[in-house]
């Protein structure tokens, strides 16, 4: 009760009394008046079922009465209204809702309240029985939940549908709605390049399959091959599979298509007449993953091999399996569903060897060592090669490049990059391979340069915003990321992002605290930005990037590496540098039903902490 004083007499003084529960206990009755048939004033009619209710509490709860009741309408004056495009379990549902603020949503009734919520505009349901069709994603599902969506006008359900597709893109390949999918319907999803696949051979047998299911569809075959991306797939797969397919043999459109796939593998001076889109890599955003921290230094700067690792489903850390080896300033990458770690520092010598990380038998164990010693290198998986670009040798900056073949375990030097960077940030977006900032021990550079593994060279991009060393770099959306590090006076909070398409760096939100020796991740949909050095400390600190609201959040901070003693460094001279004790090591580990097969590398190594994606079996 409140005493309200005008300065006037006592005569003139009053008080305001106000009961915060009277609509939370009288609410209540009018579903009770209701059920007993008293004072209704309207009756609603579904096929043939009825329903009575009082005009004010429809008015008052439900949008669409609400327009009907208060407006020169001829059912705000009728007793009976009779419904349509509403099922009646659903409208019955939906007025116990505006009585009760309650309704049960089941694999039972889900279709219909979602529809009836949408028609009556109770966006908050239709919204609740949008996130249960998203929990019962399946494989088996997801493409009739899409079209249901999609018909409702539900961005939020299209969205997360087409997530689950482009994640998990096998296995819904082998559903029956994919086999009765109408041709516009199936050329939309087989052109994206969000596709999460293995290899193109699986965009090959989903096409095939659906070819097949009915034999009419055979005519629009070489329409559905003209979207499947043929020049990547192996020469193997295309003369022992493709060629010999009975159906492409007869057809002369697709032998063009076969014809133009194998001159892109034979006439490497030819591809540049190859249609882009046929030879640009597929690359899934929407990855979940395990991000692990791998490596670095101790307080006392000695090397380590510690492995910690976050899970962003629970949103804890836990530890891992230690590296076999004392390894900081290691460039990673991964192929073949196996961790490769490059070079680095063991704390007396720069190294040239290579370790091995096997998922299935939880270790590490020795690879193919490189040709030259390397730390602060960057590293970047593309196609079927690993690309290790510059770093340190413990004399000097390098601008050298060498690339790893897994299937013959060798090593070969490619174009040197034209500028000698250490402490930059590589990864690959487009088919390229992208050198980011860094320093030759004299000045920090803001710019770019990409590798063409077609032509063997290197050329200029568009410079950074700003120049950067130990910056954290990582591909989302088909964009380029490039965020915090050192630029000679200050470290950084801030991230530009690089548009291919405009051939331009522009601002993003920045970080909340200054990050140099940053690891930056892209991981379902989303970039991590993990640990670092602010100037004064190390970081154990995590933060993630939403593009759609342009803004970064704290997430669990990491619970085995960073704080301890803050180090300093010099850019001018890499080996008087001292490092961040914490080593970081990202790696995916996809969530799922899928197979144990290699996932597309989203973001791969930068000198100080390299991210990257290991593809393991997992249950749901």
């Amino acid at each position: 009760m409140e005493l309200k004083d005008s300065g006037g007499s006592d005569d003139d003084k009053y008080v305001i009394f106000k009961q915060d529960d009277l609509f939370a206990e009288s609410f209540p009755l009018l579903k009770e008046i209701r059920r007993q048939g008293k004072l209704c004033d309207v009756t609603l009619k579904v096929e043939d079922q009825s329903f009575s209710a009082h005009r004010i509490v429809l008015a008052s709860t439900i949008p669409y009465f609400y327009a009907m009741f208060t407006h020169n309408l001829v059912e705000s004056r009728i007793k009976e209204i009779e419904m349509k495009e509403i099922e009646p379990q659903a409208l019955e549902s939906l007025i116990n809702f505006a009585y009760s603020g309650v309704v049960k949503i089941d694999n039972q009734n889900v279709q219909g309240l979602m529809v009836g919520a949408s028609f009556l505009q109770l966006n908050k349901v239709r919204d609740a029985c949008a996130d249960f069709l998203i929990s019962r994603f399946h494989a088996h599902n997801v493409l009739g939940i899409r079209q249901f969506a999609d018909s409702l006008g539900c961005l939020h359900l299209v969205n997360e549908a087409e997530k689950y597709i482009h994640q998990y893109f096998s296995k819904v390949a082998q559903s029956d709605e994919f086999s009765a999918l109408g041709f516009d319907q199936l050329i939309d999803i087989i052109r994206r390049d969000e596709l999460n696949v293995p290899t193109e051979e699986s965009i090959f047998e989903a096409c095939m399959k659906w070819i097949k299911f009915d034999e009419s569809r055979s005519a629009l075959l070489p329409q559905v091959l003209a979207k499947v991306r043929l020049p990547l797939l192996t020469p193997q797969f295309l003369a022992d599979r493709v060629a010999t397919e009975d159906l492409i043999r007869t057809s002369h459109q697709c032998r063009d298509l076969l014809d133009e796939a194998k001159d892109f593998h034979l006439m490497p001076e030819r591809r540049g007449l190859v249609q882009s889109y046929r030879t640009r890599p597929r690359c899934g955003d929407y990855v979940i993953g395990q991000i692990y921290a791998v490596g670095g230094l101790t307080k006392n700067g000695e090397s380590v091999s510690t492995v910690e690792i976050y899970d962003p489903v629970t949103k804890e850390w836990r530890m891992g399996e230690a590296m076999s080896m004392l390894r900081s300033r290691v460039g990673v990458a991964t192929l073949n569903g196996k961790l490769y770690a490059f070079g680095g520092f063991n704390g007396s010598e720069r190294l040239s060897t290579v370790e091995v990380y096997d998922p299935k038998t939880k270790s590490w164990y020795q690879g193919k060592a490189m040709l030259c010693k390397r730390s602060a290198v960057g590293v970047a998986s593309l196609d079927d090669y690993v690309y290790v670009c510059g770093g340190y040798d413990g004399v000097t900056s390098l601008s050298t490049v060498e690339c790893y073949c897994p299937k013959t375990d060798s090593w070969s030097t490619v174009a040197p990059m034209m500028k000698y960077r250490s402490a930059g940030g590589v990864s690959a977006l487009g088919g390229y391979v992208y050198a980011l900032g860094g320093h030759d021990g004299l000045s920090i550079f803001d710019s770019v340069e990409r590798y063409d593994p077609l032509t063997n060279t290197w050329t200029k991009v568009v410079p950074m915003l700003n120049r950067r060393c130990r910056l954290g770099v990582a591909t989302l959306n088909g964009k380029l990321y490039a965020c915090g590090g050192y630029d000679g006076n200050q470290f950084l909070r801030s991230v530009e992002m690089y548009d291919p398409n405009k051939d331009a760096w522009k601002l993003v939100a920045p970080m909340n605290v200054k990050r140099s020796r940053v690891a930056l991740s892209a991981n379902m949909g989303k970039l991590w930005a993990i640990g670092g050095y602010d100037g004064e400390s190390n970081l154990s600190t995590v933060e993630v990037y939403d593009p759609e609201s342009d803004s970064w959040t704290f997430v669990a901070s990491m619970c085995a590496h960073g704080g301890g003693v803050g180090v300093s460094w010099s850019y001018s001279n890499d080996i008087n540098c001292t490092y961040s004790i914490v080593r970081l090591i990202c790696i995916y580990v996809p969530y799922g039903t899928m197979d144990n097969v290699v996932l597309k590398l989203l973001s791969v190594s930068r000198v100080m902490y390299s991210l990257i994606m290991l593809p393991i079996k997992c249950s749901s």
